[in-house]
């Protein structure tokens, strides 16, 4: 008979902008929270202290869950060390991983941590991915962009003990991770160093080769949120071990809402699927109903999971507009009556659209003045004069963006998260003990010494000794069963009972995290493995003279520098998308297939992104799908030389 086959870990994966934020992410059922520490995050307003991690990590591993921190920016020669010091402080803090981009890292001495290659690393290609599980990560995070099919090419180049991590939620990069230099280019704020500028959220008019305008003043380059939730179980099959949700620079509300809405769709997955398991430990009970419409997002799309779609942007704005909540049926001097299908509160904040800009204001008070068929009437009085705000009239359609009673009941406690455990009190030769045997089938024994009293009433003193026993609280752990072994029942106080359930608790979360371990560090294929190309470009954003090194090592012959040592200095693409603008406005030539008088390939025209002063230059490559903004460094940015490798 064979053996049976492991089943595979499933990994919700959450954000944390802080450590108390991953505590929350942790409670609201992710079996990993990714944070950014002290230094040489790609989210630079996203640190945290190595004692708050440490925090973080203690409170994580009772669960089983892991903590990964960024590392992900592309470093300096002078930052190597300073990123070594930090991965050794990390292992000592207890993390579980580091997420990074820079091979650099791979050539210096690190302590035995995990590793997993970022999405900065724009893995795309099965033989990319390949080659990075052959040098020691453990896990890849994949483009955002790659197609069901793609996922499943990857997963079949790469060992079944390679961890593949999807983006299931939150915003999207316009351009492949890694391969965006816009904000370098335009700000000298680097995105592959922590500090994009987001010129992606701008407004453009589009002009095609002859200055004529396809669209005014759009925000072409935005694009909608992710939202896989109707794709989770085909990820799965397509070889996906990580769920990852995106917002490090998200509030705790959002990280419970998505987090909780996730681990409900997971889990239901889990109960018809024996073939998979969660990752960690425990069950979570939320206190709410999620609702990703509820929490600040751009609309949603399941971007190129199924392959190329019309509407993975949204053009109009990059704002957060809310949920409809009504129309506008008469505006008085001082307030205005919303016929909704819902109830409001003080404080909601509402939004309407004139003439494609967003209009939002927030409601000073709200009264229901009746019903109107289905819906309710409500007067709102509004925290700025009604003359201030545009396009607001009788048959204007409000949304709502942020509901205040949904807001407050995230702001309490919304989730419990419990370890099921089985309890058995036993007699000793001198007194009582009490073991706790968990789902994991870690288990503790506490015990007290107290002489048998013979009860006045053995049935009364044994509902009381469990009564006593029972009482789990605020615990980690949900007792589902209470076993009593005892030859003969003693009176037992109330005292002693509860102090023997309570040493009894506190020696099961320290047997859990003893018996907790740390997932670590790969050792890299012990040939230089050939990297799957014989140049480097600036996209390879090589920085430093470690990570020339690594790929000299592995056979690269010829390796340009990172954009951002400014070697660059004529026009080049500074973004690289999947997102074609040509496609979104209906002129794309696979479009055209089969129109009378176009045959064979049709070359693309250059068209340009105007903001303002700024002209980017559009250029389309058919073969591979893919949109290049063109453009150049700022002249005064040249003056600002960083620090680059040695090039002997």
């Amino acid at each position: 008979m064979n053996a049976a086959l492991p089943r595979r870990r499933l990994e919700l994966l959450a954000p944390a902008r802080t450590a108390e934020i991953g505590r929350e992410a942790i409670a609201h059922g992710a079996d990993a929270v990714y944070i950014g520490g002290p230094a040489h995050g790609a989210r630079a307003a996203a640190s945290n202290s190595l004692a708050d991690i440490a925090r973080l990590v203690e409170y994580a591993h009772r669960f089983h869950a892991r903590i990964y921190v960024a590392v992900n920016t592309i470093l300096r020669d002078d930052e190597l060390q300073d990123a070594r010091q930090l991965a050794y402080q990390c292992w000592d803090a207890g993390v579980d991983a580091l997420i990074i981009q820079d091979m650099g890292l791979l050539e210096i001495d690190l302590p035995p941590l995990a590793l997993h290659a970022s999405t900065q690393c724009d893995i795309r290609r099965p033989e990319i991915a390949r080659f990075l599980a052959q040098v020691g990560f453990s896990q890849l995070i994949l483009a955002r962009e790659l197609t069901l099919e793609e996922v499943a090419a990857v997963r079949a180049a790469v060992p079944a003990t390679t961890a593949l991590e999807y983006f299931i939620h939150g915003a999207l990069c316009v351009a492949y991770s890694g391969q965006c230099y816009i904000s370098h280019a335009h700000t000298g704020r680097s995105a592959n160093r922590g500090d994009c500028s987001q010129a992606c959220r701008l407004p453009y008019t589009l002009a095609d080769g002859q200055g004529r305008v396809v669209a005014h003043e759009q925000h072409l380059l935005s694009l909608k949120d992710n939202n896989q939730s109707a794709n989770l179980e085909a990820l799965i099959d397509a070889g996906v071990d990580g769920f990852k949700i995106e917002g490090r620079y998200k509030d705790a509300a959002y990280v419970k809402n998505i987090t909780g809405h996730y681990r409900r769709l997971l889990d239901q997955i889990l109960e018809r699927r024996p073939d998979c398991v969660p990752a960690s430990s425990g069950r979570t009970q939320l206190l709410f109903t999620p609702d990703p419409g509820k929490t600040f997002h751009r609309g949603a799309t399941d971007y190129f999971a199924h392959g190329r779609q019309d509407d993975i942007a949204e053009f109009a704005t990059p704002a957060y507009v809310g949920l409809p909540l009504g129309m506008v049926t008469r505006v008085g001097s001082d307030c205005f009556d919303l016929e909704a299908t819902a109830p409001l509160a003080n404080g909601d904040g509402l939004t309407w659209l004139n003439r494609r800009e967003i209009v939002g204001v927030q409601a000073n008070r709200a009264e229901e003045l009746g019903r109107v068929g289905d819906h309710s009437l409500w007067r709102v009085w509004p925290a700025q004069a009604l003359a201030t705000l545009p396009g607001l009239g009788p048959g204007t359609r409000i949304s709502r963006n942020r509901d205040q009673v949904w807001e407050q009941v995230l702001a309490k406690k919304s989730s419990e998260r419990r370890i099921a455990v089985r309890a058995e009190f036993a007699d000793s030769t001198e007194g009582y003990t009490l073991t706790l045997c968990d789902s994991d089938g870690i288990s503790a024994t506490a015990s007290v010494v107290f002489a048998h009293q013979e009860p006045q009433d053995p049935a009364a003193a044994e509902a009381r000794l469990r009564s006593a026993l029972m009482r789990f609280g605020n615990s980690d752990f949900l007792l589902q069963a209470l076993h009593i072994r005892a030859s003969r029942i003693g009176f037992l106080p109330d005292s002693a009972a509860k102090e023997l359930r309570r040493a009894a608790l506190a020696q099961l979360v320290s047997a859990r995290l003893a018996a907790y371990v740390r997932p670590g560090r790969l050792a890299a294929s012990p040939a230089a493995l050939p990297y799957p190309q014989q140049a480097l470009s600036y996209l390879a954003n090589v920085f430093n003279g470690a990570a020339r090194a690594f790929y000299a090592r592995h056979g690269v012959g010829l390796i340009a520098p990172a954009y951002e040592a400014h070697e660059e200095t004529g026009p080049v693409s500074l973004m690289i998308t999947r997102h074609c603008l040509r496609y979104a406005f209906s002129l794309c030539p696979k479009q055209a297939k089969g129109v009378a008088g176009v045959q064979g390939e049709v070359r693309a025209e250059p068209m340009t992104l105007i903001n303002g002063d700024e002209r980017l230059t559009l250029r389309f490559d058919c073969q591979a799908c893919e949109m290049h903004v063109v453009g150049k460094i700022k002249p005064h940015l040249l003056q600002e030389v960083p620090a680059i490798p040695n090039r002997r």
